[in-house]
């Protein structure tokens, strides 16, 4: 018997999984997709305290978010960094006086420690906005925050979880939940058959699944609920030059991000809808097509035509429902429900944040705390896998010297995501020619093979489009051949 079963492979239960592990727990993680299969690789990439969530109060969730982004920079250099964001004033929307006095707040919340630059105003008549944005938009605000790659971080959290001896079992679903007075008793369903998990306690973080798990574990007498919202996204080709992203305020109170993405493209989002469909079928709707495009007409110059999108994506973001009464208002902070009343105990995660994702699992652990004997908290100092490095400038220049062969863009592309793995990744290899097959732009048969080694990728979609974006660069000839490279392996 182990002590916790984590139901849900994203960003929140492969937190709780790694922080249970290292206090000394067994732990067991299923997902009954990949990691990061669902909400956790459909959002904004960011690493943010959230700015538009001071409107609604949310003072202790924007200042925990804010110093957690000071944690994340340090833990994981090579997938997180820093990002200025261009909030441009518009007459029309919110007052200058209200921007400014947000931008304040924002800063101080972040605490005198912040390694960030601060807010300042801007001038947009000049460049290089000017030309970008619309003529009247002449004056603004900068201010810092970070991005991320969001599946990633689920990827390296999940890693770090199975290095300190956690189980983690991807394409295994929960089916069946039985409680007892010390123990539960689980069954994971996979393609190769079923198997049966006994735990001292249960972690559901289930995502937009939560509700459906609680319900079917407890019989229906759950307190807490879900309010789920679909996000999407449209990717076009790069809008603007330059490195930063820019803020644009909608009507209603709504903000849209255009975000410099994979160096050739602008990523556009995010919308706001109800959901109430098959949360493992999502996809954008012509509607939510037709706002971000009305969203970037009313501030870029140029626009965003429909034939331009390359690429869109959607999530469910499953919201503890708060009662608001539109889904902009409704809280993104977390809350927990734990039942323990019945027997062996479970706690159910309604919310949360990719930013906030180390704290929600400590204080996911210290609400067990009194059903699971466990040690401190760990992991505020504690790198992530590949992000021990002093800094990432540092760490490039000495890649480029062990990798002198290796061509800069493929070079930079393969520290950024792996890090101080990047050796893991070209092992005894000193030639393009060693890193085995060809499959177009920068990948190679070697990176594919490290990925399912240790990265838990079974698919070419987990590949293409969570642990890279490569399937915008590759072309259709090359994705059918990732598609056919795992099709081969996983027949033997």
């Amino acid at each position: 018997m182990i002590d916790l079963l984590v139901i849900g492979g994203g960003i929140n239960g492969a937190g709780i999984a790694r922080d249970a592990v290292g206090r000394g727990l067994s732990v067991l993680l299923c997902e009954k997709d990949d990691l990061a299969a669902h909400t956790s690789s459909a959002s904004t990439k960011l690493v943010h305290g959230g700015l538009r969530y001071l409107e609604t109060y949310e003072f202790r969730l924007v200042g925990e978010a804010l110093k957690e982004r000071e944690v994340l920079l340090k833990a994981a250099p090579h997938i997180v960094w820093p990002l200025r964001f261009v909030l441009p004033h518009d007459t029309a929307m919110r007052p200058k006086w209200m921007l400014r006095a947000g931008l304040v707040l924002y800063d101080a919340l972040g605490g005198f420690g912040r390694s960030l630059p601060g807010s300042h105003a801007v001038r947009l008549d000049r460049p290089p906005h000017k030309g970008v944005l619309q003529e009247r938009l002449t004056r603004g605000f900068e201010y810092s925050d970070c991005w991320v790659e969001d599946s990633r971080m689920v990827v390296l959290a999940a890693m770090d979880a199975a290095a300190r001896g956690a189980e983690i079992l991807t394409r295994h679903e929960c089916i069946e939940l039985g409680r007892h007075a010390d123990r539960w008793r689980a069954t994971l369903r996979h393609a190769g058959g079923g198997r049966v998990v006994e735990a001292r306690a249960v972690v559901n973080a289930a995502g937009p699944w939560v509700d459906t798990i609680a319900a079917s574990a407890l019989g229906g007498r759950t307190k807490a609920h879900l309010r789920l919202v679909k996000g999407s996204h449209i990717v076009v080709p790069c809008k603007y030059p330059g490195e930063h992203a820019y803020i644009l305020q909608q009507p209603g109170g709504r903000i849209v991000f255009a975000i410099p993405y994979e160096r050739d493209f602008t990523l556009i989002g995010t919308t706001e809808e109800p959901f109430t469909g098959d949360a493992d079928r999502v996809a954008i709707s012509d509607a939510e097509i037709d706002y971000l495009i009305d969203a970037v007409g009313r501030s870029f110059k140029s626009g965003v035509a429909r034939d331009e999108i390359v690429w869109s994506y959607s999530g469910v973001r499953p919201l503890y429902e708060d009662k608001a009464s539109s889904n902009s208002t409704v809280t993104r902070d977390y809350v927990f429900e734990v039942d323990a009343d019945g027997g062996a105990p479970i706690l159910s995660i309604y919310g949360g944040k990719i930013t906030t994702f180390r704290k929600l699992a400590e204080h996911a652990l210290k609400r067990l705390s009194k059903h699971l004997p466990m040690g401190p908290a760990w992991t505020r100092e504690a790198p992530l896998p590949g992000g021990e490095m002093q800094d990432f400038a540092s760490f490039l220049w000495q890649a480029s010297v062990r990798f002198p062969w290796l061509p800069p863009e493929m070079l930079l592309r393969l520290v950024r995501a792996y890090g101080t793995r990047i050796d893991a990744l070209i092992g005894d290899a000193k030639s393009l020619s060693e890193l085995g097959r060809h499959f177009g732009g920068t990948l190679y048969e070697r990176e594919l093979a490290y990925l399912v080694e240790h990265e838990y990728a079974r698919a070419a979609e987990d590949v293409l489009w969570r642990r890279s974006k490569l399937g915008l660069h590759l072309g259709e000839e090359a994705r059918a051949a990732v598609a056919d490279w795992f099709a081969a392996r996983n027949s033997l």
